[in-house]
């Protein structure tokens, strides 16, 4: 990491490669010897459709998305899905079941209710969403008409470690925000996946969206243009002018992710920060995990002090140090660190590092506290 960089632990936007920026940096200025920057280019000139092309290929290759699948780049974030989903696929006389697991799912059951009917078919909610419900645990409704879950949960720090059984014949639908292409995913499991970048896939105002070909055409053709997913895939994202930069850094971040050993090589390194983090924490007199440790997420991982006051002092104390982003969302307080593909390890051990030394000056107050 560059001696000029702090180490960033935010949830998002997020830490991005730094090879990808050092690469930004040049094409912002002059791209592909074409005398203009990237963030300059028309969306409808050759540079660009290249840009956009290399991006849904290199997409497709990590994950290995089949051909009856489309790869669209949007915008409006993960949030403008919870709306498009429903109002693609949910009928009024229709039932939609959610797994419901942290804040984000809740969300996406709010906007989907605008739509049709809405059955959780399994709720967190009971243990402040510490834990991922157990398969016995989800009860489906008779017939929905698709499944939707959010694979990792950035605030709460719990991610679903595989998919799980939905009806046969029913679309599961995957809110992949932040666990996106930080480990191997097998695409013909869901219908539909979205994933806002600006956790592990890029820059914020761009969402990837990758949904098979049978479900493109299921909206009613009254929707607005611009929220069919049938406009989206017939004009290969280039509908209105899209957010260019985004697909370039998105493209130049799937390039990435390929050379560090792809989606394998990234489910190894993360799982190798996490542990470093989670072993610390495990072994730790005055920080406590959150979340039940069959449910731990690889990518937000929450703890806590047991004193506000104490977790406050650290995190004040964290920044000057050179670690950024280590407070906890508003609606769970305590502390947290995103690490996200693009964090590098040598972060993670200057967070454990810096944690022992905390633990070690605080040990009266920490004692108090309990």
């Amino acid at each position: 990491m560059s001696s000029e960089r702090i180490h960033n632990f935010g949830a998002g936007p997020a830490v991005l490669p730094e090879p990808v920026l050092r690469q930004a940096q040049k094409d912002i200025w002059n791209i592909a010897e074409s005398g203009i920057g990237v963030m300059e280019l028309s969306h409808r000139g050759k540079v660009f459709d290249r840009i956009r092309d290399e991006a849904e290929q290199a997409c497709r290759d990590l994950a290995g998305i089949p051909d009856d699948y489309r790869v669209l780049f949007l915008q409006g974030g993960a949030s403008l899905q919870f709306s498009m989903v429903p109002m693609n696929f949910l009928p009024r006389d229709r039932t939609a079941d959610y797994l419901v697991t942290g804040v984000w799912s809740e969300k996406a059951v709010k906007e989907a209710k605008l739509f049709g009917a809405v059955h959780e078919a399994a709720s967190g909610a009971a243990s402040k969403f510490t834990r991922i419900p157990a398969a016995n645990e989800i009860r489906y409704s008779p017939s929905p008409v698709y499944v939707h879950l959010t694979t990792n949960n950035t605030i709460y720090g719990t991610q679903w470690k595989t998919e799980p059984a939905v009806p046969s014949g029913v679309p599961l639908v995957a809110d992949t925000s932040s666990d996106m292409f930080s480990r191997p995913i097998d695409v013909t499991s869901y219908g539909l996946i979205y994933a806002g970048a600006q956790k592990n896939l890029g820059p914020s105002g761009a969402v990837l969206v990758i949904i098979r070909d049978d479900l493109v055409d299921n909206g009613p053709k009254n929707l607005p243009t611009m929220l069919q997913y049938r406009t989206q895939a017939a004009e290969k994202s280039l509908y209105n002018t899209p957010n260019t930069l985004g697909i370039y850094l998105m493209g130049e971040v799937f390039k990435w992710i390929k050379a560090e050993g792809g989606l394998a090589g990234m489910a190894q390194r993360n799982a190798a920060k996490a542990k470093v983090l989670y072993d610390f924490l495990d072994e730790s007199a005055l920080f406590q995990a959150q979340v039940d440790r069959d449910s731990r997420s690889l990518m937000n991982v929450c703890f806590r002090t047991g004193s506000d006051e104490l977790d406050a002092k650290f995190v004040s104390e964290a920044t000057k140090a050179g670690l950024e982003g280590l407070k906890g969302h508003r609606s769970a307080g305590g502390m947290r660190a995103s690490i996200y593909n693009a964090c590098p390890p040598e972060a993670v051990r200057a967070l454990v590092a810096f944690m022992q030394r905390f633990e070690a000056a605080n040990r009266p107050a920490a004692a108090a506290a309990r």
